[in-house]
């Protein structure tokens, strides 16, 4: 068991890797960049960025891939197979590492914390990006002016301001399918997200979000500051108020450098790009 956060593995093996993701230990170097990696594996697929090398190719549609098990990954979207299946409900999966995602839902389990500010996750890739909340890495980078990006959800929709592209279209255009996907309900009144408290249901997951806290609200203040008279429903809410005594500000807008404390904080500010 790690004696940071209570991650528990089979195999000293993984605790070790795992361990990894605390100290930030990284001893596996790139001799061809600056990258390094915690792990081998990791290094392996890096090293082939740099020969661009592709064997292996799928018969079905043509795609290429460096890694034979990537491959094999994107054969099931042409066979529609799922070999991981849940032993908890009906769900089974295309990936491991999918059905690894959902099981946390079962178990509300959140193995993954950040050394510099407790927050924790269920999956590896969301600690991977908050850290770069406090590194201020950036490497997804725009090949048509200097735009950096901390994810590539975000140079994804950068990029189309470039090419102006809008593909996805219904009178409405949008330049993303999820933003099409959101105004179609608008016209099938489809509302996909469930309140598990109450009947109350929302076209987008942000409407529920709102409304789960009114049932919060409802509950003890029982998290208390232990230097002033605020208290909260959640820990998490404490732990953004702490931030503020302690003056840290481990929120970064990828588009300017503004620090908050709260992420609530960040995203008002960067409503200000938008306008």
């Amino acid at each position: 068991m790690c004696g940071e956060c209570g991650y528990r593995a089979a195999c000293k093996s993984n605790l070790s890797r795992h361990m990894k993701t605390h100290t930030g230990e990284k001893p596996f170097k790139c001799d061809q960049c600056n990258y390094s990696a915690a792990q081998k594996s990791s290094l392996d697929k890096h090293l082939l960025k740099h020969t661009g090398e592709k064997p292996y190719m799928c018969g079905e549609c043509g795609l290429r891939t460096a890694l034979k098990f990537t491959l094999l990954n994107h054969m099931r979207t042409h066979t529609g197979e799922k070999p991981y299946k849940c032993d908890q409900c009906d769900y089974s999966a295309a990936r491991k590492s999918t059905l690894e995602d959902h099981i946390t839902k079962h178990t509300g389990e959140k193995p993954y914390m950040c050394g510099e500010c407790g927050y924790r996750t269920a999956k590896k890739s969301h600690l991977s990006k908050h850290m770069r909340t406090h590194t201020g890495e950036k490497p997804y980078k725009c090949d048509q002016c200097d735009y950096s990006a901390t994810c590539k959800s975000n140079l994804d929709r950068h990029l189309a301001k470039h090419t102006g592209e809008k593909p996805y279209m219904c009178g409405y255009r949008a330049a993303y399918k999820s933003d099409l996907s959101m105004h179609m309900r608008t016209h099938t009144g489809e509302k996909p997200y469930k309140c598990h408290q109450c009947d109350y249901v929302a076209a987008r997951k942000s409407h529920l979000d709102q409304h789960v806290l009114r049932h919060t609200r409802e509950t003890p203040f029982k998290f208390k500051c232990d230097q002033c008279d605020y208290s909260a429903t959640r820990k998490s809410s404490l732990d953004d108020h702490l931030r503020e005594h302690a003056q840290e500000k481990p929120y970064v807008c990828d588009k300017c450098g503004y620090r908050a404390a709260t992420k609530d904080e960040l995203s008002v500010h960067i409503k200000t790009h938008a306008t």
